[in-house]
């Protein structure tokens, strides 16, 4: 059991444990912890990047394995888990899991902090959430730079997050770094539950645009995205592809166990 009633199935993929939830039963379980407040959680949106990152770096798939979820955001995901047995009629999609959580916590007074994106996305991005929820509550937002941030840098840069006190933490800094920042600061934060999220501060700030559902739904998001940016993604989708199509058959099959 998660907690408040959601019943935990999972199943595995190249040694990753990948929850089998749907985003309403994500949001009743993120309810149930900032209600209760034992302490920061980590949930992680992934898919096919995700699982082929940690399959390459030991560190990254412990990471996952510690999320207290691990959510299916990507169709080849809910595919092998239906193959599994598990009732999963959709995926986790990120932005979708963002505005549903937003809006079912825009009457509640919970407060919600954004970090991530290039400069002034997160400021667009809690003008877009507050002008479609109206009563939603960002406590504050921060869009760092995109190199490391020195030790007196991360320090204030928690200071600000727990001085906002906020209930939700947003991460959008792309897999697998907003992973890792969820990891190394789950300790320091006195947040109930950090989400990280990726291309949904891009989405809905208006920075970028979303693929059509239909591409959605049928597993070709990643061929806008790569369409969108190629020079960015190409290794991803081109190369991460195939080899977790291949990998992820020999574990279906029995071949092969990680």
């Amino acid at each position: 059991m998660i907690g408040n009633g959601v019943r935990r199935s999972c199943f595995q993929v190249l040694g990753v444990r990948v929850d089998a939830v749907q985003i309403q039963d994500v949001c009743r379980i993120l309810e149930h912890w900032i209600q209760r407040r034992h302490r920061c959680r980590y949930v992680a949106v992934t898919g096919m990047h995700g699982m082929m990152e940690a399959r390459h770096d030991p560190s990254f798939r412990a990471i996952l394995n510690s999320a207290d979820l691990v959510v299916p955001d990507g169709m080849p995901l809910v595919w092998l888990g239906r193959l599994r047995g598990m009732d999963l009629p959709r995926r986790v999609y990120g932005p979708e899991l963002m505005l549903s959580v937003c809006q079912q916590t825009s009457a509640s007074g919970s407060r919600h902090f954004l970090l991530g994106g290039a400069p002034g996305v997160s400021e667009r991005l809690a003008s877009a959430l507050q002008n479609k929820f109206p009563g939603l509550r960002i406590a504050g937002t921060c869009s760092p730079p995109f190199r490391p941030l020195t030790k007196e840098e991360d320090e204030e840069l928690v200071a600000s997050i727990n001085r906002a006190s906020p209930d939700v933490v947003w991460v959008g800094l792309s897999t697998p770094k907003q992973e890792r920042w969820m990891y190394q600061h789950r300790d320091h934060l006195n947040a109930a539950v950090i989400l990280g999220v990726g291309a949904a501060f891009d989405i809905h700030s208006g920075t970028k645009k979303q693929a059509p559902s239909w591409m959605r739904e049928g597993g070709l998001e990643w061929l806008f995205r790569l369409f969108q940016e190629p020079r960015r993604l190409w290794w991803r989708y081109l190369v991460y592809g195939p080899k977790f199509v291949l990998l992820a058959a020999l574990e279906l099959f029995g071949l092969r166990r990680f």
